[in-house]
């Protein structure tokens, strides 16, 4: 669950880390009266979850309460890369000496901890990788052992901090990944980190993606974290139904059973689809080890209710869960769905009593429904079907 600046930076001082003062607020008069509260320069920024809001005049520069109020005006109701803004922040302002960068997050490729950090904060950080990829020093963290002073010192220095600089952001990056394991983090980034003109180290800006698993838990006061309004109505629903699913911008549904055979899955299909005019999966639906009728046609009711998705592909390999148990869940998860399914479904079954489960199938003849031999056969149909 990735949080807003505001709720980022509320928890940054939760820990201790060193952050500006700041209000929320929903209306161009809640934000003249955060303004006044303030007093002096603030920033009024646009509340999303997505970059390049300065850009796209999402975060205004404010001397007076009045112009914070017209600053409010122009913001609120901005379309920010399809995102709708619908609350600000109002922060008090600071004199920026220096900008820099620092971010912790899960490296599932080496199964630890990555710190990058760099001196040269403020553009995006996926540029700068680019541009100029010495800038960016890349710190390998043990979960063991984490960040602690020496640590942070090392990831200072790496950075190209300098002798008087490393101890003070080796304060705040020992305090950030505080916030990373406090809260179950995947992802604790500050950008841009920065040197104030009293010579103070300043978190201004946040973002930070909690582990939903973790959050359900250990920490279950992260529910009141979530934005239910702003999330995506076909994960509610799915989420509702105790499913792992994620849109993506497709045409071809996907469902399987086992992360590792949905992600394969995305693959194949994504590959068939270059010879289909370019047909994409639609989502990532995992249904467990579980194939009943209930979790099948919750499934299929999630993914038809996407418009953009053409056909349906269920890829199941049966191991513990028999083909025999999936057959039955899809003849009977269809006869739920009645005349609300109404896409073509390719179906591939393998592993435990295949036989039995195609036969299954086959019996009840659903003119909705095609059985593939193999997991490409099925991949191109459901493209194929997709694209016509």
């Amino acid at each position: 669950m990735d949080l807003y600046e505001y709720q980022a930076r509320d928890l940054f001082e939760k820990y201790g880390v060193p952050v500006l003062a700041g209000i929320v607020a929903d209306t161009p008069e809640e934000v003249k009266a955060a303004a006044e509260k303030l007093g002096g320069v603030v920033v009024v920024k646009a509340q999303v979850k997505t970059g390049g809001r300065g850009k796209a005049g999402g975060v205004k520069v404010a001397k007076t309460p009045d112009e914070a109020y017209e600053a409010a005006k122009a913001i609120l109701g901005l379309d920010i890369k399809g995102h709708i803004v619908k609350r600000v922040m109002v922060a008090a302002g600071a004199r920026i000496e220096e900008e820099y960068y620092f971010s912790v997050l899960l490296d599932r490729a080496n199964r630890s901890y990555l710190a990058l950090a760099s001196v040269e904060g403020g553009m995006e950080i996926e540029q700068l990788a680019v541009e100029k990829p010495e800038a960016l020093a890349r710190v390998e963290v043990d979960p063991l052992t984490g960040i602690d002073q020496a640590k942070a010192l090392e990831i200072a220095r790496a950075a190209r901090f300098s002798d008087e600089l490393a101890p003070k952001v080796a304060d705040v990056f020992v305090k950030l990944y505080e916030v990373y394991t406090g809260e179950g983090a995947t992802l604790v980034e500050v950008n841009p980190l920065i040197l104030d003109g009293d010579g103070n180290i300043v978190a201004l800006d946040g973002k930070v993606t909690l582990d939903e698993n973790a959050s359900e838990v250990r920490h279950p006061e992260h529910e009141e974290l979530e934005d239910k309004d702003a999330a995506d109505p076909l994960e509610a629903k799915a989420k509702a139904s105790g499913l792992n699913y994620v849109k993506l911008d497709g045409e071809v549904g996907i469902i399987g059973n086992g992360a590792g055979l949905v992600m394969s899955t995305l693959d194949v299909v994504a590959y068939a689809g270059e010879n289909h005019n370019g047909v994409k999966p639609a989502n990532f639906l995992d249904i467990g080890g579980g194939a009943s009728a209930t979790v099948m046609a919750a499934g299929l009711d999630v993914i038809l209710g996407d418009p953009q998705v053409k056909s349906v592909f269920v890829n199941v390999f049966g191991g513990i869960t028999s083909c025999v148990a999936v057959a039955e869940g899809i003849v009977k998860a269809l006869e739920i769905l009645g005349d609300t399914a109404t896409k073509p479904i390719v179906v591939r079954l393998d592993g435990n009593q295949v036989e039995e489960g195609r036969e299954i199938l086959a019996g009840a003849n659903h003119p909705l429904v095609t059985l593939a031999a193999g997991m490409d056969e099925g991949a191109d149909k459901a493209a194929e079907l997709a694209a016509a």
